[in-house]
């Protein structure tokens, strides 16, 4: 029985393999192809069965806000692109592809800039490129054009992404919209890139807002009856919500629109190192990142780790050899941590309208902060299905972005209504500065704000020259000429001196407590230091008087008690006189 049953089998076995061997291998063919399809087809995150599936009908756009938002009821509500549904490009039905098309192809408007260089406090050049009304309106456009001061025009500044700059397609879409709409425009490049050179040993970093500080109240000065509107794009988007949280009510910003923000960069840094397919994102940043370092070889190679930062093969692995040598940050972790907006949603005061992807295949759903956008009356988080980074085409013939629409019809419908932001405290960036708390200044060599730039000059901490931003843009680059100043190093190593001077002024009246010549010393130091303190800062003097008060109170009493005491005897019982 056991050998016919063997012969069964065998015969089993021999019978499918003949079988198999009959199927045509143009069948295998195809079923191999189908199977590799699928696995494309999950590995993209194409959703096109699905909105076929759907008849093409889109996603709606999820709103997020305060049920008490005036921001909500007074503009959102009143933009009709966020009640109506967001449909891809249907041949574009992928994130990924939205995004790769956008990054080489994107089919940009075509637009000329003007371009005006703008000197920093540090010595630094910021390339700022204009895009007037006028030179879209048609016909003949005059470029030695210049925005009068009295010019009321809405003004928008863009800020880009990381390793962009205004020549990015995404960037032009939307200053091209926005002057279309009778706007001007101005794109704030990072520092070393749009073609001009680093001129100090600074750079910027996702979390680096000084620089951003420095360009709005400068435009404010120059054009103080224009609203001023800020829009920034990915990492320039982290930047922008950062510096509203940092600067709060006292900020010229009427508005703003956060695009594709990371939110948490410590979340979107795991995020780049969990599937292969972010993983080609991550190496895709770090050959960018590789790339703005080569330009600026020989400053890095002085301040950084050159060979770690040409084998670094991941994001990560470029901020550890670059971005934390040059910041001083101790880890990784901490340099995300400290340039992370998330933290500052909270303290925003100006109305903020910010848009995400579900999608993003660089900043992930994990990182968006859902509950702190619902907390804050100011801020309306507006979300997607689908859109990419960035890209959001739409249309059969992918000519527009969604994004850059939505954002003109907010700031439009923000700029008609009464919910605009009016500034209502003056600019005290000193003060600001001051009370600062030392994790957001993060340590740099030049103990900047925040952001990775650091290494001052040899001369540059003792300079006293200090740039004046009422002072016209420069046009003509002579950093040879430039007297390089420290940013903030100046101000709180001054403010350092005067809190050290002030403390010993404390101590002198300390010692001298017994005599009889200890209180008009130590008013006079009080005196001197507080002066000084208000002169430099221009905070408020009853501020100080109450510092002032509260610190010397026990050497005053001290003093008051040992003189009044012999003529307290007569009225106070001799048990409180002991005490």
């Amino acid at each position: 029985m056991s050998s016919a049953a063997c012969v069964d089998e065998i015969s089993a076995a021999a019978l499918f393999l003949r079988a198999v061997a009959m199927v045509p291998a143009a069948h295998y063919l195809a079923a191999s192809l189908l199977v590799l399809l699928i696995l494309f087809y999950n590995l993209f995150e194409f959703h096109f069965l699905r909105d076929l599936l759907h008849g093409f009908r889109g996603d709606p756009v999820v709103l997020t806000f305060n049920p008490a938002s005036k921001i909500y009821e007074g503009v959102v509500s009143k933009c009709r692109i966020f009640h109506r549904r967001y449909l891809p490009t249907p041949w574009l039905a992928s994130p990924h592809l939205q995004t790769a098309f956008l990054h080489f192809f994107g089919r940009p408007p075509c637009v000329t800039y003007r371009r005006q260089l703008f000197s920093v406090r540090d010595g630094g050049t910021i390339a700022l490129d204009w895009l007037l009304a006028s030179d879209v309106a048609g016909g003949y456009s005059n470029m030695e054009k210049v925005i009068s001061k009295d010019d009321t025009a809405p003004l928008v500044i863009v800020i880009p992404g990381l390793t962009s700059d205004s020549a990015s397609p995404y960037v032009k879409h939307l200053t091209y919209v926005m002057a279309k709409q009778g706007w001007n425009v101005v794109v704030s490049n990072h520092r070393g890139l749009a073609g001009i050179s680093i001129t100090s040993d600074c750079f910027y970093n996702a979390g680096w807002t000084e620089d951003i500080r420095e360009v709005i109240n400068h435009l404010h000065q120059e054009y103080p009856k224009a609203h001023l509107f800020a829009v920034g794009t990915s990492v320039g988007a982290n930047i922008l919500v950062k510096y509203l949280g940092e600067d709060e009510d006292n900020t010229p910003v009427a508005g703003a629109a956060s695009i594709c923000s990371p939110w948490d960069l410590v979340v979107c840094d795991r995020f780049l190192t969990r599937k292969p397919v972010q993983r080609l994102y991550n190496r895709a940043l770090t050959m960018g990142l590789k790339d703005y370092a080569k330009l600026h070889k020989p400053v890095l190679a002085r301040l950084a780790n050159w060979e770690g930062i040409r084998k670094s093969c991941s994001v990560r692995e470029f901020d550890s050899h670059a971005t934390c040598l040059v910041g001083k940050f101790e880890t990784v972790d901490t340099f995300y941590r400290c340039c992370s907006s998330v933290s500052f949603t909270g303290n925003i005061v100006v109305p903020l309208l910010c848009i995400s992807a579900l999608d993003d295949p660089l900043c992930t759903r994990e990182a968006i902060p859902w509950d702190e956008c619902r907390a804050n009356k100011n801020i309306v988080l507006a979300t997607t299905a689908h859109g990419g980074h960035l890209a959001y085409f739409k249309g059969l013939t992918a000519q527009s972005l969604w994004w850059v629409e939505a954002v003109r019809e907010f700031l439009s419908v923000l700029h008609a209504s009464p919910f605009i932001h009016g500034q209502k405290k003056a600019l005290t960036h000193g003060l600001h500065s001051l009370l600062e708390s030392s994790i957001d200044k993060v340590p740099f060599v030049n103990v900047m704000e925040d952001g990775m730039v650091a290494a001052l000059t040899s001369d540059g901490a003792h300079d006293g020259h200090k740039e004046d931003l009422n002072n016209p843009i420069n046009h003509d680059m002579k950093p040879e000429n430039e007297v390089a100043y420290g940013g903030q190093s100046g101000d709180r190593t001054e403010v350092n001196a005067d809190l050290q001077q002030f403390a010993v002024s404390l101590g002198q009246g300390v010692e001298e407590e017994s005599s009889d010549n200890a209180i008009p010393g130590v008013t006079a130091s009080v005196t001197g230091s507080m002066n000084q303190l208000s002169r430099r800062y221009r905070t408020s003097v009853w501020l100080l008087t109450y510092i002032a008060i509260v610190t010397t109170w026990p050497l005053v009493g001290s003093v008051l008690h040992n003189i009044f005491r012999k003529k307290l005897k007569r009225f106070l019982p001799a048990a409180w006189i002991r005490r």
